[in-house]
């Protein structure tokens, strides 16, 4: 029925943007809004002064479901962009968060900062990189 070409190609780029988004998702939903652990509280103290820690945790849940739909729209590479700086600003919030906290009050939380710092580091990296090409307009290994 599908030919082909009428088939989007797999992304590799998309496929990162839906499984973190949806790791996003479930972090903010589950994990900070449901059960917060008692180290994030902590952590974050310096923020919730400000903002509450449901709304930071509704921060995630959005954040991963504009990623997850990035990553589903096919044929608007701009769209990518979009979600991986929506992957990128709330894990680079909380390594900055966690880093001032490690920093000041909470030294438990370097371990985070450390962490959610690399997983910043690898969004961004991964964010640069090309899908690789169609297996007909590959280079033929003699």
């Amino acid at each position: 029925m599908w030919g082909a070409a009428a088939r989007p190609a797999f992304s590799h780029r998309r496929a990162f943007l839906v499984v973190v988004g949806i790791g996003w998702t479930l972090y903010g939903g589950l994990g900070i809004v449901g059960q917060p652990r008692y180290g994030t509280a902590r952590g974050l103290a310096g923020v919730t002064k400000y903002v509450p820690l449901d709304a930071l945790g509704w921060m995630w849940v959005a954040f991963g479901l504009v990623a997850v739909f990035a990553g589903l729209v096919v044929g608007y590479p701009r769209m990518q962009a979009l979600g991986f700086a929506s992957l990128g600003v709330p894990a680079g919030v909380w390594a900055g968060v966690f880093a001032a906290a490690a920093a000041t009050s909470y030294p438990q939380g370097v371990g985070s900062a450390c962490g959610w710092g690399a997983f910043t580091v690898g969004v961004v990296l991964v964010s640069g990189m090309d899908d690789p090409l169609p297996p007909h307009l590959r280079k033929r290994v003699r």
